[in-house]
Order: structure tokens, then sequence, then C-alpha cells
């Protein structure tokens, strides 16, 4: 199973207590940030470790260059819904590893309160994966190649279709896009974390399995995964207001920051409008941490001296 040096999901609970409870989003520092000041950013985290990561080399970064206003951030874990609900509440500054167009009507309902101010890599490739074993010739799914194919495997599948954290947004559209291909599968739901333990098992058996997985993730430094094809490519709409008998939409990882944030640190936020990292680099980085077991902090500071020359020049 892929570990995560990450805090588990917010309960229900913590976050309405949060949302009702949270004072300013960005609060002042009483001489903090290495004695130059600056705010404490209140910035959300979603569960995925790329998240952790970004809100990590953003931490050293800031806590390197007191002149970009910031002396800390302050994270919460968080569901992409609640998040925005936080950001349009004010309660939220920043908001890294945003996956449009995936959390586009998120952003679009709090759009008075907070900007997309950059992207920080594109074209990651997210769908429904399978192990190479199962398809290879003589496996258990020979022959299967395309999802609209999934119910003539149903039996080797257990008629399971393992899915991530009910939080996600794909988590709905895995929903829509079953039904609009008519694929009797059975969504299982729980966690990324429990779905993981299941390919897992799965592949230490080298018994069929069907998941959904998105790219960048530790996941492929592990296992040898095929993408099923797609009978009809994305388009707009098709996951919300359509019939959802389409492809997954290629995503990009972005950066939101509120109104606030880009009054009270305009120099912070044009570093975030610069950061630039890669998907192979994130993935990179994912697997030193959920395989190698190292701490999301240490290689958030080793990706950060890698790139001391070129968050100079973001920075100006």
């Amino acid at each position: 199973m892929l570990s995560t040096n990450l805090r588990p999901r917010a309960s229900a609970v913590a976050l309405a207590a949060l949302l009702t409870t949270s004072v300013a989003a960005c609060t002042a520092e009483e001489g903090g940030g290495g004695g130059g000041g600056g705010i404490t950013v209140q910035t959300a985290q979603f569960s995925w470790t790329a998240a952790g990561l970004t809100n990590g080399i953003l931490s050293e970064i800031a806590a390197d260059n007191p002149d970009l206003g910031v002396a800390s951030l302050s994270t919460t874990q968080l569901d992409p819904a609640a998040a925005w609900t936080g950001a349009q509440r004010g309660d939220i500054d920043l908001l890294t590893e945003v996956a449009l167009p995936n959390q586009q009507e998120l952003a679009d309902k709090a759009a008075d309160q907070v900007d997309i101010v950059s992207e920080t890599y594109g074209e990651a490739a997210q769908g429904w994966f399978v192990p190479a074993y199962a398809v290879e010739a003589g496996g258990p799914l020979e022959g299967l190649t395309s999802v609209d194919q999934l119910n003539d495997y149903a039996d080797q599948l257990g008629n399971k279709f393992y899915d991530a954290d009910p939080g996600y947004i794909t988590t709905e559209q895995n929903r829509k896009r079953l039904d609009g291909y008519g694929i009797t599968l059975e969504q299982v739901v729980s966690s990324e974390s429990a779905e993981l333990a299941q390919l897992e098992n799965s592949y230490s058996r080298e018994e069929p399995i069907v998941l959904y997985l998105y790219h960048p993730h530790a996941v492929f430094a592990q296992y040898d995964m095929v993408q099923l094809e797609e009978p009809t490519p994305y388009s707009d709409g098709c996951l919300t207001t359509g019939d959802g008998a389409c492809a997954m939409p290629s995503y990009s990882a972005n950066i939101a920051a509120s109104k606030e944030l880009q009054e009270d640190a305009p120099n912070f936020v044009a570093l975030l409008e610069n950061l630039r990292i890669s998907v192979d680099e994130m993935e990179e980085m994912q697997k030193a941490v959920d395989v190698d077991g190292e701490d999301v902090s240490t290689v958030a500071r080793q990706w950060v001296d890698d790139h001391a020359d070129e968050i100079d020049e973001w920075i100006g």
C-alpha cells in the first residue's frame, strides 16, 4: 500500500468548526519570519501528496525570502469543495494543486474572492487503469483495451470498479461515466488509501482489477499499469450537464490566491505566478515520499535547493 505522511482528511465536524470560527485569513505576524515580519497565509491542503509537496516548496521559499512578505503557510487539509467554500468565506487565502477543469465550477463560484493565478503543470492524464499483466496474452483480462468492454469482463473483475475518495470531484465524474457507458460494475468508494491497498493486494496475487488513477502519482513507480482507451473524447459539459459517456480530460494543476492575499503580499503572489513544477518532477518527489518514506519537508527542501537559480529568477 502506498503510505502517506500527510494528515488524515478533516472530519465534517472539524470542518464545520473551522469554517464557523475561523478568523480573517491573512493574519499579520508580530515580528515573525526571521525578524522580517510578514503574514501567515491560510492554505488549503488537498489530501493527495502533490498538494503537500507544493505547499512544502512554497513554505521553504517563503522562509528563504522574507522580502516576499510571508512568514509562514498555515495548512488545513480539506476536500476541494470545503476548501473553495472556505475561500468564498475569506477563511482560505491559498489553494494549490487546483485541478482544472475538474474544479472549474467551484472556482467560478468563488471568482469574486479568489483568482487562479498560475498553472504549475499541465497535460496530466487521468482515467481508468488495469495492471499490465492482466491484459497480456494469457492474462485474465486478455483482449480488454477500452472502457466500453468492461461489462464483458465483469466476472473476472468481481463486478467491481475501485475509485478513490468520496470527496474527489472525479468520484462523481466516474459515477456519471459508469452510467453513461452503461457499465454495470459496482463503484467501490471509501478512500484513496483503501483503493491503493486493494491494488497492492490484487497486484501481489496477479489478479485482475480496474480502478481510477491520475498522474502525477507515485503508484506508477510501483506498478506497471495500462490506461484503458476511451471510445469518446472529452467534451465540455459531458461530465456535468451531459450524459457522462466520454473520456476524462487531461488536467492542469493550478494555484489560486485570494484577492486579499494579492493585496497583502504582492511579491509572494508574483512568485506564485511563476512557479513551475513538471509532472515528471512531481512524480519523482511523490515516489520519494510515498514509496521511499522520506519526509515531505525534506523532499521539498531538496527541490528548492536544486532549483535555486530558477527561483531567484521567479522572484526577480
